[in-house]
Parts: structure tokens; sequence; C-alpha cells
């Protein structure tokens, strides 16, 4: 029996799990005695499962065994199929008064139940071949794993400093290379956390952009559940610093959650665990993300909800279970629904997977799993019924993304290349394999890439490989999106095409099907170290270096870099200095110039740095179609025509010929925006262009400290 075996298995009887689907002691010490009297059990396959030669001789009732002395700390012998491993000091076994119930063949992909840490053997706390924690006292035991944690804790972390150290050096001056926007629209909902919690503003919807439309924020991920704890931070030390204070933490915290979940559950080997916990937090699609999207790589509440849907196949209380389960969601809901939406279809397809190979096990899991789920939906339905109603009814509500993001699939080439922030990356290179550089959503590297394939074959008499295979192999094939390509050349239709419309799938990005498949690997890697671990040739350390090496063969070329960032132009001092405060009412808006939009987001880092003091109009957000609540979403608000044609110059620098009409409609887009002032700043591009063109249009402004200022109260108060 293979050593993860024992710690994940599930309880094939009553008398194997305790009320609370944990191993109870008085079983756990029986067990124990049933394992030192019975003939030793038959060695492990590779594969994992367990084989006995004389299947009779397992399913005739054992006599009622005599107590017997406390053993010696040492190696045990390996312990029985179904049950949990016993502790390194076991009490002398009571009585048997029934025969046990016939084993059930010891397989990994068992649903498993969740382990005791007083089941564990101490030998788990040591390498893993129990020549070290079996000898050593139970605290010192404890205190060893804890040093073992706080180590993998540290090397995350440093790893995640490593790869922000360049964004570090300048929070407010620094952003990634492209796509500048999304960094700020995440500092604005930064800021609006601190205004729903010092302030008490409504957190589900704002009119401080996109005034005075609004905009619906839960359709737009405001990311209250990371923004709210960071309000301290934020308050402190602006919303910049916090953005790359969650960017830290969600790699660092994602890896060590991945890590933690593997290390309990799954596996024994502390290599193993840090193994499938590195990539889940470091790969190739988190380091793309991370530039711009730190809710996306804030994935630590993921191992949990993956690990308590599969403790509710086997649960004794589902219903608790499942409320547990309802708050990992909520909590989750509220940084990311997208990714949540990913984790259910992972775990649906991959317990169907199980279920396909041994539809027996479904008789026993249907009936605690249903509960849970129903006191999941419950709870979390009663939770999150009044956000999600806002989300899907509310005002500035869509349906929908738009037609190009949906588009956005995966290069059949891009599972094989490295990844543009990694060691053997290049941007160059994969400028055609992914949508742009912040969907790198694949980007294995051929040597991870064969491994996963290796892993697979070397392992696939198990259960649960196979279907993590299955499963891992399904998303990737949906992250092709609608038109499969081989290096950007359309081969055939890919079945997202047939699912594309369908509620929720239709405000989903394809090509981020691949985070599920980065997962998978993850815990291939972990798996596959860990049944290498515990190998027993004649030269174990040689096996042992062999699986090092291949871990560095494959990792190595896809190995973090810092994050390429650029400088970008600091916050006017007229904002931070509030002398904008002269002239802007609650009631009006500051325009900055050109007006914010997608490919224009410094003032929403304005607006961000003074904790929305002030309304804008436009930005970067998305919003139903010319506005109507219900329609397709789009990336930003109403069209505007006078905001079009100033982006126009700020990209060209040409200042174009106007004529009354342009400027009685930009007249009357001011009065729209309740505008109060204009405020173009003297380091932004292009800005004599541009200053000359809003001097036709409204007038001479004046300098003050570094922008040019236009007092348009005059033009837009309607009383006059």
């Amino acid at each position: 029996m293979t050593p993860p075996e024992s710690r994940a298995l599930s309880a094939p009887h009553p008398e194997a799990a305790g009320p609370d689907e944990t191993v109870s002691h008085h079983t756990r010490t029986a067990s124990r005695a049933r394992a030192v009297d019975a003939p030793a059990a038959p060695a492990a396959r590779p594969g994992g499962a367990v084989h006995t030669a004389e299947p009779e001789t397992a399913t005739a009732p054992e006599p009622t065994p005599k107590p017997k002395p406390t053993p010696k700390p040492g190696p045990t012998s390996p312990p029985v199929p179904g049950t949990a491993a016993a502790p390194a000091e076991a009490r002398p076994a009571a009585p048997i008064e029934a025969p046990p119930a016939p084993p059930v063949e010891a397989d990994p992909a068992a649903v498993p139940v969740e382990a005791d840490p007083a089941a564990v053997p101490a030998a788990a706390d040591g390498d893993g071949d129990g020549t070290e924690g079996a000898a050593g006292p139970r605290r010192r035991a404890r205190w060893t794993r804890r040093r073992q944690h706080l180590a993998v804790g540290v090397l995350f972390l440093l790893a995640a400093l490593w790869v922000t150290s360049r964004i570090w050096m300048d929070p407010a001056g620094r952003v990634a290379s492209l796509y500048t926007g999304d960094p700020a629209q995440v500092q604005f909902f930064l800021a609006h956390s601190v205004r729903v919690v010092l302030h008490g503003e409504y957190p589900f919807y704002t009119e401080q952009f996109n005034y005075p439309d609004g905009v619906n924020l839960m359709a737009n991920t405001a990311v209250l559940a990371l923004g709210i704890p960071m309000v301290p931070v934020t308050l402190l030390f602006g919303p910049a610093v916090s953005f790359v204070v969650l960017v830290t933490l969600g790699l660092a915290g994602t890896a060590m959650a991945w890590y933690l979940m593997l290390r309990r559950h799954v596996v024994r080997t502390p290599l193993a665990a840090a193994a499938g916990g590195w990539f889940c937090g470091f790969s190739p699609a988190m380091l793309s993300h991370a530039s711009w999207h730190p809710n996306i790589i804030s994935q630590f509440l993921l191992p949990f909800i993956v690990w308590r849907v599969l403790v509710l196949t086997r649960s004794r209380r589902p219903v608790r279970d499942g409320a547990l389960l309802a708050l990992l969601v909520t909590a989750q809901a509220f940084i990311n629904e997208e990714i949540l939406l990913f984790t259910a279809l992972a775990c649906g397809i991959f317990l169907l997977a199980v279920v396909a190979q041994e539809p027996a096990r479904w008789r026993a899991a249907w009936r605690p799993l249903a509960a849970g789920l129903a006191a999941c939906a419950l709870l979390a339905g009663a939770l999150l019924a009044y956000p999600l109603y806002v989300q899907f009814a509310g005002p500035m509500a869509y349906h929908g993304l738009s037609d190009a993001v949906q588009d956005y699939g995966n290069d059949i080439a891009s599972f094989f290349a490295p990844g543009s922030a990694t060691l053997g990356g290049n941007q160059r290179a994969n400028v055609n394999l992914a949508p742009n550089y912040s969907e790198e959503n694949a980007f294995f590297g051929w040597s991870l890439s064969l491994l996963a394939v290796g892993v697979v074959v070397w392992l696939r008499r198990e259960m649960v490989v196979r279907a993590l295979a299955a499963t891992g192999g399904f998303f990737a094939l949906l992250s092709l999106g609608e038109r499969i390509s081989w290096w950007d050349r359309e081969l055939i239709a890919g079945p997202w095409e047939l699912l594309v419309h369908l509620p929720l799938l239709d405000a989903v990005v394809p090509t981020r099907f691949g985070l599920i498949t980065t997962v998978v690997i993850g815990l291939l890697l972990a798996l596959a170290v860990e049944r290498a671990w515990a190998l027993r040739p004649a030269d174990r350390r040689t096996v042992r270096m062999l699986t090092a090496a291949g871990l560095a063969f494959a990792l190595l070329p896809i190995a973090p870099m810092p994050l390429r960032m650029v400088s970008r132009p600091p916050v006017p001092q007229f904002i931070t200095a509030d002398r904008w405060r002269a002239y802007v009412g609650p009631d009006q808006t500051l325009v900055p110039i050109p007006v914010p939009s997608m490919g224009n987001t410094h003032g929403m880092r304005w607006a961000a740095a003074t904790n929305l003091g002030f309304k804008i109009p436009g930005g970067y957000f998305l919003a139903p179609r010319n506005g109507n609540t219900g329609d397709p979403g789009r990336f930003g608000g109403r069209p505007s025509g006078v905001g079009q044609l100033l982006e126009e110059v700020a990209t060209t620098g040409r200042t174009p010929k106007l004529d009354d009409r342009q400027r009685r409609r930009f007249t009357d887009e001011l009065r729209h925006w309740h505008a109060a002032i204009l405020v173009l700043p003297m380091r932004q591009q292009h800005v004599e262009p541009l200053r000359r063109t809003v001097e036709e249009l409204v007038g001479p402004g004046r300098q003050e400290l570094d922008v040019w200022v236009w007092d348009v109260r005059a033009l837009t108060d309607r009383s006059v």
C-alpha cells in the first residue's frame, strides 16, 4: 500500500469512520491490532493499488485479538486497506465484538475523508520513509512539521517578492509594460472599499466613475473580499501599494494553500506537497495574470473548496460540511466569480470521471453529496441572493461579454512554449500564441508537457490519476476557444462554439480554462514525487536524486522572473494637494483630459489617490451597450464623440479642425457629466495639441501647479 493511501483513503464501512468523517482513536487502535495479528499485507504495485493474492483470506472473519503491548517506536507494517494509519504510540486494542466488513480494494481514487493529525504516523513528520519522525517524541515531531511549513512559506514569500521586486521599487510610479488599464481599475476598486468601510457607501454600485450612469460593481469584480481587509494599507500607503501587496500575497498565498492541503490530505512527502504548491502558485499562467489581475491569482480558498467538496462524498455530517463549503463559496464570490465557476466545473468533471470508472462508488456517495450541496446552496444562496440580484438585474447590469473577449482562446502551440514572464520565455515569440500577454493561460514548456504525459502513463493504474488527466484534458480542449489553431493558423471549430451562448458560460473568457489544467498538472507533480519517494529499490538515494533532477528539468525553463514594468506619470500635485476641492462640488465631476476610457485610465488613478473624493466621467469597466440595462456587455460606457476626439489627439498629436457643431456637442456632454473643471497634466503626452484643442472648444485655460485647468461651471450650470 503506498504511503498516500494510508492518509487519503475513505472508510469502506461504518466502523472505519467517526462522527466527523475522521477516524476515531478506538477504531484506529483496533485496526492497528488487526494489522499486527494479520498476515503481512501484500506489497503495493507501482500503480498504487493493493491487490491481494488470496481474497478469501481477507474476507474471512478474524478471531477476537488479545490486547497487545504498546509497540516500540519504529517502522510499522502497512495498514489494512480501508483504515487510516495508526499513531506511533498505539494503546492496547479493545476486543472486537463483530467481524469486520469485507475490505474494499485500496485505490487512491477513493474520495478521501478528512484526516486527523493524530492518525498520521510520526514518520509523516520526517522524510516520508519512517526513519526520522517515528524515533522522536510527538512534541518534537509536531515542531518539525511546523518548521517545515514555515520554511516552505518563507520560500514562497521570497519567490513572490522576487516576482514583484520591480514594482516594489516604486508602486505608484511603475506599472506593467502593456495594458495599464487593469491595475488602475483594481486600484479604483480598492479605494471604493475604503469608502464602504469609512463612509458606509453602497458596496455593489457606484457613481464615482462613469457619472452619471454609474457602474455595477458586482458585475465588475470589485474584489470586496480583498479590498476591505486591505483598507488599513490603502489608507496609510495608498491603493498602489495595496495593489502590489495583493499581487505578492496572491502568489505566495495560493502556493501555500495548495501545499498545506496536499501535505495534510493527499501526500506525506514534504517535497511532493511543495512541488505541487509551487506550480499552482507560480505557474506561467499565474505569472501572466500577476501584472494585471490580483483577483484571478488570489486562489488561496480554492484548495479548501475542492477538499470540502470531496469530503461531502463521505461525510457523516453533510449539513454541517455543506455550511462550511457555503462560507468558502461566499467569500470566493467576492474575490472572483469566474474562478469560482471554474472550480465548480472542475469538481463536477473530476467526480464524473471517478464515477465513470467505478459506478459503484456513486451508491455510497450520492446521499451525503446531495445533502451537503443542498445545504451549501441554501446558505450560500441566502448570503449571495441580493448581491447576485444586483449583478444580473440591478442598474447597469449586462448579459454576456463582448464577442471579442468570448473568442479568446489558446493556441495549441501555447502548451509547449514557456511563458513570457519565465526564465525561458520570450514575449516576441509568444505574440501570436495568446490573446494578449495578460492571458497566457497555458505555456507549460516542452519539458513539463512531456513530463505531465509521462506521469499519466506511469501512474495510469491509479484511478485518481486517470480522473485528473480527464479533467485537465477536457478543460485544455475548451481553452482552445471557438476556433482551434496551431501557430496562429485556424484548423477546425472547437467544442466551445457549442457552449459559448449558455447562461453563465457566456460571461467566461475561454482561454482561462487553462487555469484548471494548470492546477491538474500541479496535482500530478505532487503525486508523481510522492510515488517516486515511496519506491524502495536498493539505492533509494539515487532514485530521489533522479526525481529532484526531473523536477528541475521540467520547472527550470518556466522558473518565475521579475515582472516587467515601465514608468507611468505620477498623480498631479494639483490632485494630491487637494487644489481641486476649490472647484468640484459633491454633484459635479472633474474631467481629466483625455477623458478616461479603456486606453486612458490615468484619471481613475487620480480619483483612487483621493479615495474617490471626486467623480469622473467615463472609465474602464464593463457595462451594457448604450447604457441600457440587460444589453450585452462592452468595455466602457456610452460612446462619447468628444472623448474619442480627444483620445485621437492624445494618440496622434494632430490638432483637428473644429466647427460650431462640435463645440455645441462638447458643451452638451459637459452638461451631461455635470462637469466643474477640465484638467490636463503638463506631463501628458502631446500636451500642446490637447491644450489647443480644448481651448478651441471651451476657451482659454490657466496653469495651476502642474496642470492646465478650465473652469466650465458657467457652461454646465443649468440654472445659468
